[in-house]
């Protein structure tokens, strides 16, 4: 009896384990089901236009880390990126980007506590002209980027590192809203 009662309990912890994972199973299809319902995708492959695929990037500091980023977010999501001017081809031309900065507040000795890094990028996209067709005016942009930065003298080198890694943080974000950007161009 009691090697009975043994084995349906093994039954039972096995039955018991197969709802409990076609639960999860049923629960992660839900999850995925709801995310792609509401349109959420991952960021990271932008689904430019055909006349997008290929395309020449120029800028006005050609070996800057914006320009390097955006290349490289651009061969990430197969566009192939020209070489040299074609006219033929678009172009995404980098005319600047700048980081001011804004005092927030300050110590009481008169020394600057914290600041606002403003990082201003323009940029234009000039279409090749078609057959026949006037050659079209570039469409330009421009956007900012805002973020917090806590200076402390005390700690100079630590906070010339943190402000380094922040610099590089928005140049990253600013490289992904301009491939944000060109995925909305429908013409």
């Amino acid at each position: 009896m009691w090697l009975t009662n043994m084995r349906l309990s093994s039954k039972h912890r096995a039955r018991l384990y197969t709802t409990r994972q076609t639960r999860r199973i049923y629960l992660v299809i839900l999850l995925a089901s709801r995310l792609g319902g509401c349109g959420f995708h991952l960021r990271g492959d932008y689904l430019l236009s055909d006349e997008l695929q290929t395309l020449y990037v120029s800028s006005s500091d050609v070996h800057g880390e914006l320009t390097r980023l955006v290349k490289q977010h651009l061969s990430r999501n197969q566009v192939n990126v020209l070489k040299h001017r074609n006219t033929q081809a678009p172009e995404l031309r980098i005319m600047s980007d700048q980081l001011d900065r804004r005092t927030l507040s300050v110590f009481e000795n008169g020394q600057v506590a914290e600041y606002e890094l403003i990082y201003t990028v323009n940029y234009q996209l000039r279409f090749a002209a078609k057959d026949g067709d006037p050659i079209e005016e570039p469409q330009n942009f421009r956007f900012e980027l805002n973020r917090d930065y806590q200076d402390d003298p005390n700690l100079a080198p630590a906070k010339s590192r943190e402000l380094s890694l922040l610099l590089s943080e928005m140049r990253q974000s600013a490289a992904d809203k301009i491939l944000r950007d060109m995925a909305r161009i429908q013409r």
